[in-house]
Parts: C-alpha cells; sequence; structure tokens
C-alpha cells in the first residue's frame, strides 16, 4: 500500500465538550449514553480503517486508535464522577500506555488508589468497567494502591515492565507520580537483573513456539522475531539507557543507522499485518491462521503468479522481515548482554588464529578488513564455530561485518577452491554442523554461497502437510540427521542411529538433506531439478562421480520410499521387488531410510509415529533381504506363504495349539492371507478363532501396541459385504483414526478384517478402557445393523476449510489376485473413509484391502476392490457409477 500526498485521519468528536451531550447529564438514560459511545467507537473505527486501506502510515494510526480510547475512557471516568476522588487515578498500562492501540488490542488499565474504596467509589469502578464491555472493548483491569503495585513490581518482572510504561488518563496526577517513583525499575530492578529476566523470559517465549519463527501460522507478537521481541529491546533500552526512544541505540552505536531503520520498518510491517489482522477477525488476534492468511495477502496488494500464490508470496515477506528481526534481536541482546553481565575488565581475549579470537565467549574478527583481505573468512568463521563448541555464538560487531561483506560471495569466491574446501569441511564436522548452517543462513551466507537457496528462504507452502518454510524444513531435516549422529540421542531412535553410524560419509546425506528440496517454486519436477544441481555442486566441490551421483540419486528419489511404504501394499512381495529395483543396491537404501526419516520429521513434527517407523522399518529389512538374495532371484509365493506358516506354527504350538488344528484352519485361507499378515499377527488370529464357539461371533480382539506400530482390531465373522463399511463408522464414530485395513475371505464363509488404528494425535492406543469401548463400539454395529449405513457427525477441523482440495477417483490396472484398484484423492477430514466405504457398499462393491496414506490436508487412499460375487469391476459405466458416488459421498458437508 502507498499513502496519498495527504490522507487526513478524521476522527469523529462529539465528545470535545462531554457535558453539552445530552446523554451526559446525571439523571439522563445510561443506555442512550453507553449507545452513543458504541456508535461512536465504531464510527472512529471505521474511519481509522478507511485511513488505513488509504495508506496513511501505521504509525499515526496506532497512536490515534489509542488516543480515540484515551478520549472514550477520560469521558466516562468523568460520567461517572470518579475525577471527583482525589485519591485515585486512571493509569494507561502495557501497550496502552506506550500509546499504541490495534482495533482489537486489549486495553490494559490500572485503577490506582491511596486507600481501600469506599462502597460508592467501589461500585462507581464496577459501573466503569462495565461500560466498557457494554461498548465493546477488551478490557483487563486492575485495582492497587501504590504499595501493592510495588509489591507485585518488586516480584514479578512484568508487573515491573508494565508499570514502567504506565501513563496518567485522569485523576490525581500526585498518585500516579508517588506510584512511579517507587516502581521504576531502577529501584526495584538493578540494570543486570532486569535484562537477565527479560532474556530468560524471551528463551522461554521462544521454547514456546519450539524455537522457531517459520511455522505454517505463525504468531506474529509472541513468535522469535515478532513483534514481543522488539518490545524486549525497547525494555532492555529504556532501563539502560532511561528513554523510551529506540534510536538511542544508534546514538550509543549499539546499531548503525541502517539497521535501525531495518529495525522500525520490520516494526511497521508487522504492525501492518496485525492492524490487518485485527480488522479481518474483528476481534484481537495475533496467530496468523489460514483463516485470514489469503485475504491479507490480497489487501496487501499480492495476487497469484507462475509457481507462486499470492498467500505465499505474502508470506514470504513476513518470514524474511521476522528473519532480518531476529538477526537485529540479537545482536542487541548480545550487546545489551556484554554491557550489563559483563564484569568490567574481564575482556579474556582468547586467539583462534590469525583472523578471529573470542571475547566474553564469542567468536569476534580480529581486525574490522578480515573479510576484505580475506575473502573465505566468510565461510570460516563458521567453521571455526562449529569447531569450537565452547563458543556461544558470533559476536553483534562480525555478524555486522559479515553481513556488509557479503557481496564478496560472487562467482569467482564460489569457484575459488579454499572456499568450496572450507563449506565441506563445516559439513564434516562432529559437532554444531546444524548451527553453523542456521546461523548462515540467517546472516544470509547461505543464499550467497548458494543462489539455488536463496529462492527458498522464506518460502512457505500453502498447505498442511509442510509445517514449516522451505527453507527451515531442510535445516530441520539436517538437525534430524544430525541428532542420528550424537550419542546422548541415541535413545530417541536407537536402530536408526547405529545404522547411521554405519555411513562412512555422512556429509553426503547432509547435501542430499541441503538440496532436496532445494528447487521448489521453480516450476517443473523439483526433485529433477534439485538432483542436477546436487550433481553440479558435488563435482565442484571435489567429490567423486560415485559420491555425486549418489546425493544426486537420493535427491531425485527422497518420496521413494516414504509413497512405497505408506501408498502401496508392502507386504506384497511384488512391491518390495519393485522397490527394490529401482533403489539398486544396500547402499543406496540405508542413506534413503536414513534421509527418509529426517524429512518426515522435518515436514512435521505430527507426521512421525509408531506406524510410519514400522512402516518405513519392514521396508528397509524386507528390502535388505531381497536386495541379499538378488534382484534376479526373487522368491517365490510359495516359499515366502511356506516360510510365514513356518515360523506361525512354532508360536502356536509353544501356546499349545495343536499343528493339525492350525492346517485345518488354514486351508480355507488363500495364500494372500500369508503373504500380507506377519507370523506374530497370524498365530494372533488363530489362537483366538480356534478357541471361539459359533456363538462368540462377531469375534472382536484389540491388541494395543503391534509390531506395525499401532493397535490392531481384529474383526472374524460371517462375511458380509457391508461389514467395511459398518467397522469403519463404527471406528470413527469413537474417533479413531484407520491407517491400515486388510480384508481376507475365507472359503466357508467368514472374513478376517484387520484394522490399524491410532489416536487423532498419531499414537496407538494406550489406556485399556479405551481398547475396551472399540471393542463394545464394533460389537454394537455389527450385531444390531441399521438399515441404513450413516456416517459419523464430526466437524472438520479449522484448517481444512481454507483449503480447496480436489478430488479424484480413479480406478487402475487389477491387482495379482484379480481384484479391481480404486483411488481416491480428497480432502482429509474425520470420517472420510467410513463415507467412502457405505458409498462403495451401496453400490454393490465388497472391499479387499485398503491402503490409507494422508499428508497434511490430503488423504490418498488405495482400495483394492470386487463386486459381491468376488468378480472384478471391468465394466465402464459401472466403474463410472462407481466414481460419481464416492465423489458425492466426498463431497457431502456433515451435518
Amino acid at each position: 500500500m502507498t499513502r496519498p500526498p495527504d490522507a487526513p485521519l478524521v476522527i469523529p468528536e462529539p465528545f470535545q465538550d462531554f457535558r453539552s451531550c445530552p446523554e451526559w447529564m446525571e439523571g439522563g438514560n445510561c443506555n442512550e449514553w453507553t449507545r452513543a459511545l458504541s456508535a461512536w467507537l465504531r464510527e472512529a473505527t471505521a474511519r481509522i480503517s478507511e485511513a488505513f486501506d488509504a495508506g496513511l502510515e501505521i504509525e499515526r494510526l496506532v497512536h490515534s486508535r489509542a488516543a480515540v480510547l484515551d478520549r472514550l475512557l477520560i469521558a466516562a471516568w468523568h460520567r461517572f464522577r470518579l475525577d471527583e476522588a482525589a485519591d485515585m487515578a486512571l493509569v494507561a498500562v502495557g501497550g496502552y500506555g506506550r500509546g499504541e492501540l490495534h482495533p482489537g488490542s486489549d486495553v490494559d488499565l490500572l485503577i490506582l488508589h491511596r486507600n481501600l474504596l469506599d462502597t460508592s467509589a467501589t461500585e462507581r469502578v464496577s459501573a466503569l468497567i462495565t461500560l466498557l464491555w457494554d461498548v465493546g472493548l477488551q478490557v483487563g483491569h486492575s485495582v492497587r494502591t501504590p504499595d501493592e503495585c510495588i509489591a507485585e513490581a518488586e516480584s514479578d518482572v512484568r508487573t515491573a515492565t508494565n508499570l514502567m510504561e504506565a501513563r496518567r488518563l485522569a485523576g490525581s496526577a500526585d498518585l500516579f507520580s508517588d506510584m512511579m517513583a517507587h516502581t521504576a525499575p531502577p529501584v526495584l530492578w538493578p540494570a543486570a537483573w532486569f535484562f537477565s529476566a527479560k532474556l530468560a523470559e524471551q528463551a522461554a517465549r521462544h521454547r514456546h513456539f519450539g524455537g522457531t519463527a517459520y511455522r505454517l501460522e505463525p504468531n506474529l507478537k509472541e513468535g522469535p522475531g515478532g513483534l514481543r521481541d522488539i518490545q524486549t529491546i525497547g525494555w532492555v533500552t529504556r532501563r539502560h539507557f532511561g528513554s523510551a526512544s529506540l534510536h538511542e541505540v544508534v546514538a550509543h552505536g549499539f546499531l548503525t543507522e541502517d539497521e535501525y531503520r531495518t529495525l522500525i520498518d520490520g516494526q511497521s510491517f508487522l504492525w501492518r499485518v496485525r492492524f490487518a489482522l485485527h480488522l479481518a477477525a474483528g476481534r484481537k488476534e495475533d496467530r496468523l491462521l489460514f483463516d485470514h492468511q489469503r485475504a491479507l495477502a490480497r489487501r496487501f496488494g499480492f495476487s497469484d503468479r507462475e509457481n507462486a500464490l499470492d498467500v505465499e508470496q505474502f508470506m514470504q515477506q513476513y518470514f524474511r522481515t521476522v528473519m532480518e528481526l531476529e538477526r537485529l534481536n540479537e545482536m542487541l541482546l548480545q550487546l545489551y548482554q556484554e554491557a550489563l553481565l559483563s564484569a568490567p575488565g574481564g575482556e579474556a581475549v582468547v586467539t583462534i588464529n590469525r583472523r578471529f579470537q573470542a571475547r566474553h565467549g564469542f567468536l569476534e574478527a580480529r581486525h574490522p578488513q578480515v573479510f576484505e583481505h580475506y575473502p573465505p573468512a566468510l565461510l570460516e568463521v563458521f567453521l571455526i564455530l562449529a569447531q569450537h563448541t565452547e563458543l556461544k555464538g558470533i559476536r553483534a560487531e562480525t555478524i555486522r561485518l559479515i553481513r556488509r561483506n557479503r557481496r564478496r560471495i560472487d562467482e569467482h569466491f564460489r569457484n575459488d577452491l579454499v572456499c568450496r574446501s572450507l563449506f565441506m569441511e563445516i559439513l564434516r564436522q562432529p559437532r554444531n554442523v546444524t548451527t553453523a548452517l542456521r546461523r548462515m543462513n540467517r546472516y544470509g551466507v547461505l543464499a550467497a554461497y548458494l543462489p539455488e537457496f536463496a529462492v527458498i528462504v522464506g518460502r512457505m507452502q500453502y498447505d498442511l502437510f509442510h509445517a514449516y518454510t522451505v527453507d527451515e524444513h531442510t535445516l530441520f531435516v539436517i538437525r534430524n540427521l544430525r541428532r542420528l549422529a550424537l550419542r546422548e540421542h541415541e535413545h530417541e531412535e536407537p536402530e536408526l542411529s547405529h545404522l547411521f553410524r554405519q555411513v562412512s560419509k555422512p556429509e553426503l546425506l547432509y547435501l542430499a538433506a541441503l538440496f532436496h528440496d532445494i528447487a521448489k517454486g521453480r516450476g517443473g519436477d523439483h526433485s529433477t531439478l534439485g538432483a542436477e544441481d546436487a550433481r553440479r555442486f558435488c563435482l565442484r566441490h571435489g567429490l567423486s562421480q560415485y559420491d555425486a551421483n549418489l546425493v544426486a540419486w537420493l535427491v531425485k528419489g527422497h518420496l521413494l520410499m516414504s509413497l512405497t511404504a505408506q501408498r502401496k501394499d508392502i507386504s506384497d512381495p511384488d512391491v518390495v521387488m519393485e522397490f527394490a529395483s529401482q533403489v539398486g543396491n544396500a547402499t543406496r537404501l540405508d542413506h534413503l531410510y536414513l534421509l527418509t526419516f529426517a524429512d518426515i520429521c522435518g515436514t512435521n513434527p505430527d507426521l512421525w509415529n509408531s506406524w510410519r517407523a514400522a512402516l518405513l522399518a519392514m521396508l528397509h529389512a524386507d528390502t535388505q533381504r531381497m536386495l541379499r538374495r538378488g534382484l534376479d532371484n526373487p522368491p517365490d509365493q510359495d516359499e515366502l506363504v511356506g516360510e510365514t506358516q513356518t515360523a506361525a506354527l512354532a508360536l502356536l504350538i509353544a501356546h499349545g495349539v495343536r499343528e493339525a488344528d492350525c492346517q485345518s484352519r488354514w486351508e480355507t485361507l488363500e495364500p494372500e492371507y500369508f503373504l500380507r499378515h506377519s507370523a506374530d499377527e497370524i498365530a494372533w488370529h488363530t489362537r483366538a478363532i480356534l478357541r471361539a464357539a459359533p456363538d462368540d461371533l462377531p469375534l472382536i480382539l484389540v491388541r494395543q501396541e503391534t509390531e506395525r506400530g499401532g493397535t490392531e482390531v481384529f474383526l472374524y465373522a460371517e462375511d458380509r459385504p457391508h461389514l467395511f463399511a459398518l467397522a469403519t463408522t463404527a471406528l470413527a464414530r469413537i474417533g479413531l483414526d484407520i491407517v491400515d485395513a486388510r480384508i481376507i475371505s475365507t472359503s466357508d464363509g467368514n472374513t478376517l478384517n484387520t484394522y490399524l488404528v491410532l489416536e487423532e494425535t498419531g499414537q496407538p492406543i494406550l489406556d485399556p478402557a479405551r481398547a475396551d469401548e472399540i471393542g463394545r463400539a464394533l460389537r454394537h454395529l455389527m450385531l444390531t445393523p441399521p438399515s441404513r449405513i450413516r456416517p459419523p457427525h464430526r466437524s472438520t477441523p479449522r484448517a481444512l476449510r481454507h483449503f480447496d482440495v480436489p478430488a479424484r477417483v480413479e480406478f487402475g490396472a487389477a491387482d495379482r489376485y484379480g481384484q479391481s484398484v480404486l483411488s481416491v484423492s480428497a480432502a482429509d477430514r474425520p470420517g472420510l473413509l467410513s463415507r467412502i466405504g457405505i458409498a462403495l457398499f451401496e453400490n454393490g462393491v465388497r472391499v479387499h484391502n485398503a491402503r490409507i496414506a494422508t499428508a497434511g490436508l490430503r488423504a490418498d487412499d488405495i482400495f483394492y476392490i470386487t463386486a459381491f460375487d468376488d468378480s472384478p469391476i471391468t465394466d465402464p459405466s459401472r466403474r463410472q457409477a462407481i466414481r460419481e458416488a464416492v465423489e458425492a459421498a466426498i463431497a457431502e458437508e456433515p451435518a
């Protein structure tokens, strides 16, 4: 938005003379006065909103909003004759005390009084607060004496900070001055204590947000790099220099004029976003929720362009602004830490080499021309940081020098053998690799050295699958790999950690992680484009052709393992054989397994669970066996069935089950059953079925935790085509997510249904009472099936409502068992599988197997189906009718 040359802000002024207002009179109607105030406030808010859209400076707007509230509050104070009390004062505190208010901001007030209020004064204060709520304000208030303020400020730094910014609106000036004199931080909080408390407060706040500002729905006030970080700088500046002006940091040499301008411009941008967010939400809202992101993008003038949605462009500007503010916050607080906490004369300087030294535990350049005289030092500084684990970071002045000299990282720099060696050496360090790369990204060095990386800095992907910006996700993937290398994190993923230590060149994995998403937003297949970038980079950095090919292959195929495990039936040996053929050898397999784990965990912290872990481990183990056996010598079906039966039989005999009974039971089952279930599962099923009497059917069993990483629900009953629809509906009604379904019919007219379920949190069921609930719900629906099955009524999560995910329903080639394959891709929502199951049943379709995969907001499910008579569905008109029925079920809004 650009501001017109003269865009006056006109606020209506009916209360210039309060007593001239007819509703003012003491005997007047209070309701009328409330309505008059409300109307005036709405009009003032509308004028400010119009001025915002006209492009008026945001600073004027937030101060104007505070001025509007000043006028209203003073009018109300007089209306209730509180100005007659000589020992009372109305005080604005917090952001309102600074004279900064956004449309939905809380109005924080302190009612200051000398002694206990009498009944009349108490009633008038209560009436005042009620009035403010009635006119639509969000009021936070406290009623205290100066002594109570002193006690609170002494014990709580947040109270001390609030009072530091207090501003008298009405009432006793002497009372207010007395309170301020005794609660000022210099009186109660020595400078070092105050700074330490605010630093700890910020660190705790950052931890609350996972240490990152680069989430899908960031909090622009409280998150790292947000408005609260700027306020923290202001509070420390005020406490240290005794001035409310942030420009003091320039006057005292803590920031340059350009850096100060960046800080103020960043604050202005965040203020504009927050102001627009409050207007869009119609209330206080500091989270950039999906509900508002698109509207804000359009309000700020962004429009869709090739390879970038309007909202992605807007959010990239937001994230890049926050990154700059994080850097400035880091620099300023470090300088304050040295000024306030370091002992005089205690500047122990440790020389590291000719260019760098350590001071106060931070790395610094030994002279200001170090990067001019020796440009490779722009990388060397991060290598030293990684090598010296005792260092807390880089000194602010050296950060400033790095930023000032980034322009020296050009093609000549990138082609310099010394620079290439330094970059690779950073990746080969045993410690602090992620820390070094994060700082390189924050200070702009990584984007300068890798121009391809610059495109993804702050880039958001507008979906629910990718929880972070692309650059932040990339660094999280590297971090996840690094944790596997460290003994102190071995307990988190012991098997993967053991496998990682077998890798001879971990830096190849880090390079694959660095490049796996680097081509996002360029158009085309990002995996292919990224693989080309990776190969060129590796060869340019002295890696062998073999290593370069491995990194490029990992980048190109980084989705192969997760897609195979989650969207295909990996119990089918043909699927494993196809995957093994694509992988080719054990080295690629191990590297891909490790990268896939790190990628899933770095995409969204909620994605990695016991089920996905079990899927990948199973695919890795089965592919290992296939590769050892030889791709030209795959096992045949009879061999695999025999191995599984032998293992299951050993488990059953150990539990006292006779072999003859097992064989008799197994004769009713097709080989498919023994291929799609493990020996442990088969033994569990068989033992339960042999013990069951006819009256026990339907037989329902629940195992809370299984080797497949979820809770297994086993249903053995007379075969009926509606069982899949009934079971999925029952499980959905009690809030479970079905991640796998296997349905096997027997030759004697029964069926074995196995469902792998998770709680909505992604975890197996741990509570035995919850397991009992599953059994009861299924049994009830099986024994008393309704005349028509209806899907569960579960509301769609808020975030899912803001994405348009087109539904696709397609038939594929029949599988090895002659079953038709139906793939369904749609927006995920509670009860989706139940809706699909009901639609299939009502159209004469029997479900034999299902693969359930959910990635963010999209569900990609595959169903292996036949007609009720077990014949494949091949007729084109029949297929079209099924497609339309499933699409209608998906589109149906929940009741």
